[in-house]
């Protein structure tokens, strides 16, 4: 048989390729993936709705929840240095809050369960951005909505710029060669409408069913978070290719490490180089390898019936359709051998270890689908009013969570990221030896009769410390944190020596009074700081929640309507809350 030119091996394959990739688009087998937009601040303005999304391609559209949208929202463009404002308009028909996941930030402003944001009401939290580059996300955090308002699909990306990221070669065009994708699943009734659950039989990527997307022919970068309600996938391609993983949860690694497959769990975050230099018209499947899964890994499971039944259990699927097209005209064509230097936390820094457990019990009446039985951390089911640890400000702190329970846990800390010290006494692979807020916690090995698993984590809490807002540590399946499994802790500074001044803040003039665009506040008591300004209207109902306001700035009122309205404004050093009135031109 004759020998093709290397050319015309090549203009063969290209033509062969085209021709199946027309048939496919022509049957209609995959959806073009939505990318979502980018917001740049330092303001960002984030409204967030009940809408309708086509999703599903025949019938009604399902009713969706949305940020600046019918589905999902914006990603969010930070630069580590900078002061974010977020203006949160919620214009849902139920209160929700929205948790800046991963980010470092005060207790007040973090949007757990106690920043709860009601019907019509806009929230003006803000910080300073301490992160490193990175891939995070927002999402909602009602205590015992969460997993409701997940499946409604409200939620986003962040992306975090730094100095060290950016001088290095990498693909950084949004949406060209640096891809965001979170990974979901939903269950789908006949009219269409989402079934919310702990699973689903549909896999979805940035709300789309069956997605495809073109890549250009070199190095692409794909920032992947999972999004989902509980199930953890397995990634790989369907080519059994290598990639590296650049980042985990809170930043680069220290350098590239190669896989061919990656288990990632709720709440968790990688960031991945493909490399598809010269494969134009060529393609590839995002595939989750989940038949490989234990029984005791979300997704693992294959229940034929009940709330956890689904269509994709134990099973390998496909999560997204690659079409590989021309490369752009600046490519990134290798990948780096080096990315930062990470310093990590000395364990023999730390100040305490916290003893943890998680474990499994029955008998509880309070959860609705894993009733009676419950999955419980340090015993007990969550409860608001009760904070299980008081962490001293600039403590450096070991974390030991002890886990008799059968299934595996992804374990959530806010406030900080931590580095994993070790998973039943073996340190952690190269993939997770960088910064972290997600840790997989596995289940207990061998049945009752095992050895319980041990998992081991150092963070440091130096700064924002808060005795009144706490931050929460949960399990990441939703459906496990809305049914109690999460406890809280506040971070408290040494006492002063000095007895606090009461009611500082409780003399406050409003001006201008009648005001039409801005209000400002001033003490009379120059020393004194507010907490916590909440305007409310005539009915009583919060309009605007501003916590730790810039009083300089002032407040814009602008987008109230005209009318009389109260300022209740919480003291910094006593928390006692003294009001106000002014009326709105």
């Amino acid at each position: 048989m004759p020998q093709f030119s290397k050319n015309l091996r090549q203009t063969v394959l290209l033509l062969g390729t085209a021709l199946l990739l027309s048939q496919s688009a022509s049957a209609q087998q995959y959806n073009p993936l939505w990318i979502p937009d980018t917001l740049h601040g330092p303001t960002f303005n984030l409204t967030i709705k009940d809408t309708l999304k086509q999703i599903v391609s025949t019938g009604n559209q399902t009713i969706t929840g949305g940020i600046n949208g019918d589905y999902w929202g914006p990603t969010l463009i930070f630069n580590k240095g900078e002061t974010v404002h977020l203006n949160v308009l919620n214009k849902l028909n139920d209160s929700t809050t929205i948790h800046w996941h991963g980010m470092h930030l005060p207790a007040v402003m973090d949007g757990g369960p106690h920043q709860v944001i009601p019907p019509g009401t806009l929230w003006q939290p803000y910080w300073k951005v301490t992160n490193n580059a990175a891939t995070y996300w927002y999402h909602p955090h009602l205590h015992e909505m969460t997993m409701e308002h997940i499946t409604k699909g409200i939620g986003g990306m962040i992306i975090v710029r730094d100095e060290i990221e950016s001088a290095l070669a990498l693909p950084r065009t949004y949406g060209v060669d640096d891809i965001p994708l979170a990974l979901t699943d939903r269950d789908f009734n006949t009219s269409n409408q989402f079934v919310t659950g702990p699973y689903g039989d549909s896999m979805m990527v940035n709300g789309t069913l069956r997605p495809q997307y073109t890549v250009p022919a070199q190095v692409v970068r794909l920032r992947i978070l999972n999004g989902a309600i509980e199930r953890s996938y397995n990634l790989g391609f369907s080519d059994n290719r290598s990639f590296s993983v650049i980042a985990s949860d809170g930043g680069l690694l220290d350098a590239p490490v190669p896989l061919k497959q990656y288990l990632l769990h709720a709440g968790e975050r990688i960031e991945i180089l493909v490399d598809c230099s010269g494969e134009a018209g060529k393609s590839i499947d995002l595939k989750a390898f989940n038949s490989l899964l234990s029984n005791f890994i979300a997704g693992g499971e294959n229940f034929p019936n009940g709330p956890f039944a689904n269509a994709l259990g134990k099973k390998d699927f496909t999560i997204l359709h690659l079409n590989i097209g021309a490369a752009t005209s600046a490519p990134i064509t290798t990948i780096p051998t080096t990315l930062t230097k990470n310093v990590l936390l000395d364990q023999a820094s730390a100040k305490i270890t916290r003893k943890l457990t998680i474990s499994d019990s029955t008998g509880v009446t309070k959860p609705v689908i894993l009733g009676p039985n419950a999955f419980l951390i340090n015993h007990k089911l969550f409860k608001m009013n009760e904070n299980d640890y008081e962490v001293p400000l600039n403590n450096t702190e070991i974390w030991e969570i002890t886990s008799s329970s059968a299934l595996g846990h992804p374990f959530h800390i806010h406030d900080v990221e931590f580095n994993i010290i070790s998973v039943n006494g073996v340190a952690p692979v190269a993939a997770q030896a960088g910064w972290k807020d997600v840790v997989f916690i596995p289940g207990k090995p061998g049945g009752p009769g095992g050895t319980n698993t041990v998992v081991k984590f150092i963070a440091k809490f130096d700064d924002y410390a808060d005795s009144v807002h706490p931050f929460m540590f949960h399990c990441h399946i939703s459906l496990h944190e809305d049914e109690g499994m999460m406890g809280q802790f506040v971070v408290k500074d040494a006492p002063s020596g000095v007895d606090e001044p009461i009611t500082l803040s409780k003399e406050f003039t409003l001006y201008p009074n009648p005001a039409a665009n801005k209000l400002y506040v001033e003490l009379t008591n120059k020393n004194s700081a507010v907490y916590y300004i909440t305007i409310s209207n005539v009915l009583g109902k919060a309009v605007m929640m501003l916590p730790q306001p810039e009083l300089s700035q002032g407040i814009d009122i602008s987008s109230l309507a005209q009318g009389t309205y109260f300022v209740h404004v919480t003291d910094k050093a006593t928390k006692a809350v003294t009001t106000g009135k002014f009326v709105k031109q």
